[in-house]
């Protein structure tokens, strides 16, 4: 099974730069797209469909912003929207798909560098996300969850640690909940596999930074640790432009 997963910064945008002839390459099981910027229901249908998928989205409250969906077909199905928490679900963040044994959570977390509120809201939603993840698990249900963490965890996953130290995407706080979910049993699976490779998956756009590989490792697919013996691969598909990210992937037998 093959699953791919990209913040595309607008829906619109990306299938003008090219998205829907990405998609007819690669042959995915389920796309994962974040920060949609887009309503379904304000777009006409030949807009918003891809061929051979079925289409789950959830949408922000506030037009033009955030937003995520999945486009999935057999034996995927799409299931439900949001974490059931009012306050992180008018922002359109979540969406779950039925995998057939595990559960597909695409999820576009939130940035912390607007303000300290701001950052409160990522990290409680770091928190309320981990406890639901957990509770699933517990429940007996297998777990993937992919999308825009907005936090690199490692200094490894950044070109410019030291310069960072003190900016949100990188701060001691928000790296110390990607440790919790490490330490709750789940597997970033790119570093998983290639525990010493430099890859980025975003690029700031304000200083031509992709052309000089100034990036940043946002972008994960975590699977619970009971699917590690179904890893098969992972990986940043670093030539696929149309975005200020690109899109990462996981295959699972």
């Amino acid at each position: 099974m093959r699953l791919y997963s990209w913040n595309v910064n607008g829906w619109r945008a990306a299938c003008r730069k090219g998205l829907r002839e990405w998609v007819a390459t690669v042959q995915a099981d389920a796309l994962c797209f974040q920060e949609i910027k887009a309503d379904p229901d304000r777009l006409p249908a030949t807009e918003t469909a891809l061929d051979g998928y079925d289409a789950r989205w959830a949408v922000a409250e506030r037009p033009g912003y955030s937003g995520v969906a999945t486009f999935s077909r057999a034996p995927c199905r799409p299931l439900t929207t949001g974490l059931g928490i009012p306050r992180f679900d008018r922002e359109g963040r979540v969406v779950v798909t039925d995998c057939g044994d595990f559960d597909l959570y695409n999820v576009y977390f939130p940035n912390g560098k607007k303000d300290t509120e701001r950052l409160a809201f990522k990290l409680d939603f770091y928190a309320a996300f981990l406890e639901l993840i957990n509770a699933r698990v517990a429940a007996g249900r297998a777990v993937v969850f992919c999308g825009d963490v907005n936090t690199a965890h490692q200094a490894i996953d950044l070109a410019r640690p030291k310069e960072n130290a003190r900016i949100s995407g990188f701060l001691p706080e928000e790296r110390a909940c990607l440790d919790q979910w490490a330490a709750a049993g789940w597997v970033d699976s790119f570093r998983h596999l290639h525990p010493d490779a430099v890859e980025y998956s975003w690029w700031s756009q304000r200083t031509d930074a992709r052309a000089r590989n100034i990036g940043w490792r946002l972008d994960y697919f975590w699977i619970h640790e009971s699917l590690l013996p179904r890893l098969r691969g992972a990986g940043i598909a670093t030539d696929v432009t149309g975005s200020d990210h690109c899109p990462v992937w996981l295959e699972l037998d």
